[in-house]
């Protein structure tokens, strides 16, 4: 079998144990070559426990831009022997593994059709270390520098990441560069490098930053008002959070009095998070919550009095793998539908659906104005895969002239000219009543605030007629959000086609190989990528304008096919599921691979019967 030879184009994936220290060594690997100017795609795939259990961090190298996962590897780091086996499996015909050589290994344990790469890297620490941390920490050092050489990384680059890493540090700068020179020496002194695997200097970054979507998140929330978080601890929103916290220290404190202009409050579980969060929105605050799947299981009931008093509230889900405990530190779309219909009775809530970190800010940021128009909860669906990985994508920006939206908020003038004030009142037909914030008027503006049946001036009433009136001005209200939340992004493809795929969040940057790959094939399909619940009007065009949609998901029950069905009378025939729910981050190859085998299975005519 021929070497697989590319050049900016390939994916490296390392095998490790969790606690081992590697996590800081690959990211050091992956930012090292960006800084050549080629575009690259990490992702961390860890188990949930302290350490002990295998974890891999995944590198997609990609000059032509794709920062979705391809599928497939053609450099494996096997650094975990408990993983072997199912990590061999995994490397191309024709790619290559690089291992620690010190223990041989018998021909069976290996693959013919692969270049093998063998190293002794514990020999090297135990020659060089004496304590047994340093000899695992610089272990990892060690094979970076190895790599510089195999791919031709400029070993320069990894130097200034470690100085800009330990600045001031001289007792850990200097050993951390001389692992690193001791492992690129030995690569070079021992091993032909470069491998057919190479990184070229480009210049294909550009002015694009490295960022993960929880921190874009939280700084969304910081330009879009939030002074109000309360959270409680849990995998994959925690550091959503903590971002928040940093941001706020920075740009929340007041410069003459050094006062906090902000209030960030650890709850004792999810439930009173949410619930600190709708009291201080009631008075005025833009506030909001992280948390998980499980976490909205144990906000529901609260999610149904903040829609049915109608207090806005903000809720970013980083969704992970469920039911119960689930994979709580792998990714999924699997809570769009507990999201989307949240407490019990007839409740609809405003989702959005960020492709990256940089939606991640721009829809953190609107979620404020879009909970204080309606006002009504809303849902930021995020999921692991954008929150907590690292993501290159354009520099968050913001428009300086641009103004907080609070909605039907009636002030004291207006309350004082006269102007009829009833709580859930819809004074001009767009389903939105107009709200006062406690304290405006000593006298008029007053309501009590109630979960319960109430007339639209927020008096209990536990009459037929009166509920229905109010059941069904949310309905009007829910509509109305329609047209305020973010339109669906339309691709159309290069020529007229019967097929149509729709998608949403991060399958975003798998989807975009992979409608490059089927074009490569010759098959053409238009692309919808939805961005907000309710849908626009434009998606039910789309669907109606293609004998065949798919709908791609990472979940198992197609929940967003689901929700199109139920919300758009869509016959289930037409949407056909496309669903990957491994807990790891969907991939090109899959999402291609499925698509074209549907077309092709569809395109098969059956055969004429012939004979008795």
């Amino acid at each position: 079998m021929k070497p697989i030879e590319a050049v900016n184009d390939f994916v490296v994936k390392f095998a490790n144990v969790n606690g081992s220290g590697s996590a800081s060594a690959n990211t050091l690997f992956a930012r090292s070559v960006q800084r050549m100017g080629v575009p690259v795609s990490p992702r961390n795939i860890f188990p949930s426990n302290i350490q002990g259990l295998p974890t891999w961090y995944e590198v997609r190298v990609s000059e032509a831009g794709w920062l979705g996962r391809r599928g497939g590897v053609d450099l494996m780091v096997a650094m975990n022997p408990q993983t072997w086996d199912q990590d061999l499996q995994e490397i191309e015909p024709g790619g290559y593994l690089f291992y620690d050589s010190t223990k041989p290994l018998p021909k069976s344990k290996f693959r013919d059709d692969i270049t093998v790469i063998g190293m002794p890297l514990t020999e090297i620490c135990n020659e060089t270390y004496v304590d047994a941390r340093e000899r695992q920490l610089f272990k990892n050092i060690i094979y970076v520098g190895a790599l510089s050489a195999l791919l031709d990384i400029d070993p320069n680059e990894i130097a200034q990441l470690i100085g800009e890493q330990y600045k001031g540090k001289e007792k850990l700068l200097k050993p951390n560069i001389h692992a690193l020179q001791l492992g690129r020496a030995h690569a070079l002194a021992r091993i032909a490098c470069p491998i057919g695997l190479r990184v070229r200097r480009a210049d294909r970054v550009g002015e694009r930053i490295f960022i993960d979507g929880n921190s874009a998140a939280a700084l969304g929330a910081v330009w879009g008002g939030a002074t109000v978080c309360a959270w409680y601890p849990l995998t994959p929103s925690t550091s959503l959070a903590e971002a928040f916290a940093r941001h706020c220290r920075r740009l929340r404190v007041d410069p003459d009095t050094g006062a906090n202009r902000y209030a960030i409050v650890q709850a004792e579980d999810e439930l009173a998070s949410i619930g600190i969060v709708i009291g201080a929105a009631w008075n005025g605050a833009r506030a909001f919550t992280a948390t998980s799947g499980p976490g909205v299981s144990l906000m529901t009931e609260f999610l149904g009095l903040a829609y049915f008093a109608e207090i806005p509230a903000v809720i970013f889900n980083v969704q992970r793998g469920g039911p119960s405990t689930g994979l709580p530190t792998r990714t999924q779309q699997a809570d769009v539908l507990a999201c989307a219909y949240a407490s019990h009775g007839d409740t609809k809530h405003v989702l959005l659906f960020p492709e990256d970190p940089r939606e991640c800010f721009d829809l953190g940021a609107a979620a404020f104005d879009l909970a204080d128009r309606l006002p009504t909860p809303v849902f930021v669906m995020m999921d692991l895969d954008i929150g907590m990985n690292e993501v290159l994508c354009e520099p968050l920006a913001w428009d300086y002239s641009r103004r907080m939206d609070r909605g039907k908020v009636m002030t004291a003038e207006m309350l004082e000219a006269g102007r009829e004030f009833g709580r859930y009142l819809d004074a001009d037909g767009d389903g939105i009543p107009y709200r006062t914030y406690p304290g405006t008027h000593p006298l008029r503006g007053a309501y009590f605030t109630r979960g319960t049946t109430k007339d639209r001036y927020a008096r209990y009433s536990e009459d037929g007629p009166v509920y229905v009136d109010n059941m069904e001005r949310l309905l009007a209200k829910f509509a109305t959000a329609k047209r305020l939340v973010p339109k669906p992004v339309l691709r159309r493809c290069a020529k007229p086609t019967r097929s149509g795929v729709i998608y949403y969040g991060s399958t975003a940057a798998a989807m975009a190989e992979a409608l490059a790959a089927l074009e490569g094939q010759g098959i053409h399909v238009d692309a919808m990528r939805v961005r907000a619940f309710p849908f626009a009007d434009e998606v039910a065009d789309f669907i109606a304008g293609h004998e065949a949609v798919f709908v791609v998901e990472q979940n198992r029950d197609a929940q967003l096919r689901t929700l199109l069905v139920n919300e758009l009378a869509i016959d289930p025939a037409k949407l056909q599921p496309v669903l990957h729910y491994d807990g790891t981050p969907i991939t090109a190859r899959f999402i291609a691979g499925r698509i074209a085998a549907r077309l092709a299975l569809a395109n098969v005519k059956p055969l004429k019967k012939v004979g008795p």
